[in-house]
């Protein structure tokens, strides 16, 4: 069943894990590193005179950027504004002049800088309800010849947990998500891959999900003999030399905004 998302739920769960999601949300720093790569090669001087992320959460695509690129003015969006200061104390005074917090939901907010040269997201994509809206969106605010690039998750993203649970996020393909942004955006790169994380227990990749608020679908009571089974089957079907596994599906995109 897809779920539909539920945007406050989603807020409450990554507040919840702002300290510790930077230590458990492996896949998601490796994604920001790869995105980082793939925006460094679509603009070999990297530098950025004016650049939004999108969900830039504990910081872990800002860290990749300001580590490769200089900025002058970085503009940060994240639904949790307590994200807020994880962000600041990353702030390189070398690598960015000047830098703004946006809180709110992207797919909400009135008033967006304009005249943007890079806007990039990392692994937040997956929870915005119209993204070919937020694509027109992000073109209306880039320059000409302006980059988009993201990173999300695709089909068989966490697909252990949606087939004991029968709930997951409604995920695009790769080729679902150059088609939405094709209108207003040409095609740079895109790949995708997967990625299977092992944990020693099922136990395990629930406290893996618990620690990285990946879990922001749906409010739900686990009676003990639910949980049990849930447990049980989880060790019978997916289990590997190494205990369980958990399967993640990044896809990465970077595009240019048409000319016209």
């Amino acid at each position: 069943m897809l779920q539909p998302i539920d945007k406050h739920l989603v807020r409450e769960r990554f507040c919840r894990t702002l300290k510790s999601y930077g230590n458990h949300a492996v896949v998601q720093k490796a994604m920001a590193l790869e995105l980082t790569e793939m925006i460094c090669q679509a603009e070999p001087s990297q530098a950025f005179e004016r650049l939004l992320e999108v969900g830039a959460g504990s910081g872990a695509l800002m860290a990749a950027l300001l580590n490769h690129c200089t900025v002058n003015s970085y503009y940060a969006n994240d639904l949790v504004e307590e994200s807020e200061p994880c962000l600041r104390h990353l702030l390189n005074p070398s690598a960015v002049r000047e830098f703004h917090f946006l809180a709110g939901d992207i797919e909400q907010l009135d008033h967006l800088p304009s005249e943007l040269d890079l806007v990039a997201s990392n692994a937040t994509l997956q929870w915005l309800h119209h993204l070919e809206r937020f694509f027109g969106e992000m073109a209306n605010h880039l320059k000409p010849n302006g980059i988009l690039a993201f990173s999300t998750f695709s089909t068989a993203n966490m697909q252990e947990i949606a087939a004991l649970t029968g709930v997951a996020l409604h995920y695009h393909t790769l080729d679902e998500l150059e088609r939405l942004a094709g209108k207003k955006f040409e095609l740079i790169a895109s790949r995708e891959e997967q990625r299977q994380l092992t944990f020693s227990s099922p136990e395990a990749v629930l406290r893996h999900i618990r620690h990285t608020g990946v879990n922001g679908l749906h409010r739900q009571l686990w009676t003990k003999s639910r949980y049990q089974h849930f447990i049980t089957e989880y060790q019978q079907r997916f289990s590997c030399e190494q205990g369980v596994r958990l399967t993640y599906h990044p896809v990465y995109c970077c595009m240019k905004k048409r000319a016209r």
